[in-house]
């Protein structure tokens, strides 16, 4: 499995429906596993990101696909990133 790192901003609605239910960021996480994609730890953060998720997906196909629907959604904007294991990438110098 790949590890992923998704850095989400809530639109206006999001925000608005955290607000009045935020147990629903836990039911989204259910609904990510649900498409493949395994949530390992969530931040709610502050600065220009309202939350920081580090999840686990088999390929990218499949985070890219999780990504869209999340998107499609209009209650947030994410930006995904690939996070490649520091010993993994200091072994393809050698």
């Amino acid at each position: 499995m790949a590890t992923y790192i998704m850095l989400s901003t809530l639109t206006d609605e999001g925000a608005k429906t955290i607000k009045e239910n935020p147990d629903r960021i836990k039911e989204v996480n259910q609904e990510i596993e649900a498409l493949g994609v395994k949530v390992l730890t969530q931040y709610a953060t502050l600065g220009p990101y309202d939350f920081l998720n580090i999840v686990e997906a088999p390929d990218n196909e499949t985070i890219a696909r999780v990504s869209a629907e999340l998107s499609s959604r209009g209650s947030i904007r994410l930006q995904t990133l690939a996070a490649i294991p520091i010993d993994d990438f200091i072994a393809k110098f050698k």
